[in-house]
């Protein structure tokens, strides 16, 4: 638990840390003029702000029926920025072009084709974005990364992604391997208006009813329900009962979890093999641990020890996988650090809670 509450400290510590730095960083606003030299003319670009709260403000203009100008600006936070073009508003799929600053100040702007959560399915040098020649260009000033290029195309794509990297990850050569992205937006622009807008990722509402089934039941109620076995023995027979409804409660609810994570893959066609995986072990240990319920044998029989000893360590190794297996889907759901931040701070407030009563019954004994 130590080592958790440390690891999450440490984690809080980094956010806050890169939003400091954002603020910390040079401005720049639609009201400001581009004194860089870029190969391209900038001064009939469009302007607008893309991302508020890393501050990422977007240049871009038609020059001719198939060539569209890029400009985006974003503060130099030690770490890469990525803009990418997407079909249906998923990173998996789409192509970017990321960009970062040296610490020897050289700037280094690659294309990417991300073709899947894991980092070797991230391909630098590849992509359906045609880059015109002689047209990229980085460079940083007054503490702001500037990303140029022009695509060749009739019209880019209008589900557009922005991110920003982990702060000191920065690529280097000479597999220029993209770390996993500290933060990233979805959203829709409109090339004709010159207006953006957040989008929300493809059935939004049932990955929440999903993570919030599946963290509830197998994540929280079943830790509470095993909190109140083992630690509240004194107040019998209540302490049974409500360890029952608990865990029975848990188990439902986690069921509703499976169904709603079977059906959500079913409609995104998503790779989440080792996530479902482990959705089906915890789903096969809480079945076992109902039987268990059913032949459970009488306090004076011989074999109730074999018993004991087969439910209390089968409920601690679904415990640990659930828990281990909600934050992995928070991390294949992309959903930022909010969910990951409550999700720890509960886990860490049970944890805490378990090793004071045990730290009791030790005493006790």
């Amino acid at each position: 638990m130590k080592a958790s509450f440390v690891s999450f400290t440490f984690f809080l510590a980094l956010q806050v840390l890169s939003v400091l730095q954002v603020n910390s960083q040079g401005t720049d606003s639609c009201n400001s003029n581009l004194n860089l030299n870029l190969p391209f003319d900038t001064s009939s670009l469009q302007c607008l702000s893309v991302w508020s709260r890393y501050d990422f403000i977007l240049r871009y203009a038609q020059n001719s029926s198939n060539v569209w100008s890029f400009v985006l600006s974003a503060p130099n936070t030690n770490s890469y920025v990525g803009i990418g073009f997407s079909s249906n508003g998923q990173m998996v799929g789409s192509s970017a072009m990321v960009g970062w600053i040296s610490t020897d100040g050289n700037g280094t702007m690659k294309q990417y084709f991300l073709g899947g959560q894991q980092p070797k399915q991230v391909v630098p040098d590849e992509g359906n974005l045609t880059i015109v020649e002689n047209s990229s260009s980085i460079t940083s000033q007054s503490s702001r990364i500037y990303m140029a290029f022009q695509l060749s195309s009739s019209q880019p794509r209008s589900r557009m992604l922005y991110s920003v990297g982990q702060v000191a990850m920065i690529p280097s050569s000479p597999g220029y391997a993209l770390a996993e992205h500290r933060d990233k937006v979805s959203t829709r622009l409109n090339y004709v208006t010159g207006t953006t807008s957040a989008t929300s990722s493809p059935h939004s509402r049932l990955r929440k009813s999903h993570g919030i089934l599946a963290m509830v039941s197998w994540g929280i109620l079943m830790l509470i329900g095993a909190i109140v076995g083992r630690y509240f023995r004194q107040w019998d027979p209540l302490w049974f009962y409500s360890h029952l409804v608990i865990q029975c409660c848990a188990f439902l609810l986690g069921i509703s979890g499976i169904i709603t994570g079977f059906v959500l893959e079913d409609r995104l066609g998503e790779d989440v093999d080792t996530h479902k995986a482990l959705g089906v072990i915890i789903l096969v240990l809480g079945c076992l641990q109902v039987m268990a319920v059913f032949a459970r044998p009488g306090k004076e029989s011989k074999v109730r020890k074999y018993w004991n000893w087969y439910h209390h360590n089968g409920g601690r190794i679904l415990i640990v996988i659930a828990i281990a297996n909600v934050f992995y889907g928070i991390h294949l759901g992309d959903e930022g650090t909010a969910w990951n931040a409550s999700y720890a701070v509960v886990i860490s407030i049970l944890l805490l809670v378990s090793l004071v009563l045990e730290f009791n019954l030790w005493r006790k004994n």
